[in-house]
């Protein structure tokens, strides 16, 4: 049996799935087949329903519930691990200076962006980039402020670049839960039988790359392409951890707080929340 599963190639995904589709652990009957793409394509992708597995965005994954569940592995949860609003120069992040501002974002249906319109709904004024040119696009004043994700929080400070608010504080100050970033969605359509078969490897192949974490280096290497090594092992150490193992009641707690203040807020759809999970917790 061969299915599609789509990941990006940021190296917390490249860890996570190495064991998986290089065969470095038993995958019974099942051949995986990567699709490798930014995690907006990814999102992107979900609105079709293209692959049968995929790394979301849980803004995403709140748009397409009717097609997709989540797997209990591989989500990105942490502390301390949230989007920054980034800008030239130092900007107090009260919303009279907010919300007139020309804001880069890593794509509309990024978890990052959905925090942002949580934190400061009036900030309309957003242009969608690759999140790897945002940098960029704040230093030649394409635009006054970026919102970056993944390894970019490492960068920013170096060149030259000021935080203006970190909207994983924000989102801890206002529930003292964990920030829900992303998941794998796995397609409705296949038997629940087999969704806990695709969960367990997805777990087995995380367990393996915490224990053996040399041997998935050249994969992640190869995918990261320039990225410094020691950014690449601080984006690891950084989006990978116990929560990618199991969701566990904090987890889920985080993730079903997060779609009620999206729901309330009118960003997603209303959709049975519990439903969400491909079991019970």
């Amino acid at each position: 049996m061969k299915l599609r599963i789509g990941f990006s190639p940021c190296p917390n995904d490249t860890f996570i799935f190495d064991a998986l589709i290089h065969h470095r652990i038993d995958t019974e009957d099942i051949e995986f087949e990567p699709v490798v793409e930014d995690v907006e394509t990814l999102n992107q992708l979900a609105l079709k329903g293209s692959l049968e597995i995929s790394k979301l965005s849980f803004h995403a994954l709140g748009q397409v519930v009717a097609q997709y569940q989540l797997l209990d592995a591989g989500s990105a949860l942490g502390n301390a691990c949230g989007p920054l609003l980034i800008a030239k120069e130092n900007i107090n992040p009260s919303d009279k200076n907010i919300n007139p501002l020309r804001i880069a974002i890593p794509g509309v249906l990024t978890t990052a962006n959905l925090l942002l319109s949580i934190a400061f709904p009036k900030a309309q004024n957003k242009s969608t980039m690759l999140f790897s040119d945002i940098e960029q696009a704040v230093l030649d004043e394409q635009v006054n402020a970026g919102l970056i994700i993944h390894e970019n929080r490492f960068t920013y400070a170096a060149k030259g670049l000021k935080k203006i608010i970190d909207l994983g504080e924000y989102w801890e100050s206002q529930t003292a839960l964990p920030i829900p970033l992303g998941g794998i969605a796995v397609k409705r359509f296949i038997p629940e039988t087999l969704q806990l078969k695709i969960d367990k490897l997805l777990r087995q192949s995380i367990e393996f790359a915490f224990a053996n974490p040399d041997l998935s280096l050249s994969y992640i290497r190869s995918l990261a392409q320039e990225m410094d090594e020691s950014v690449m092992k601080q984006h690891i150490a950084l989006y990978v951890n116990h929560y990618s193992i199991r969701l566990g009641n904090a987890g889920r707690k985080a993730i079903h707080t997060l779609y009620q203040k999206a729901i309330i807020e009118n960003l997603i759809p209303a959709f049975d929340i519990p439903s969400l999970f491909i079991s019970p917790g």
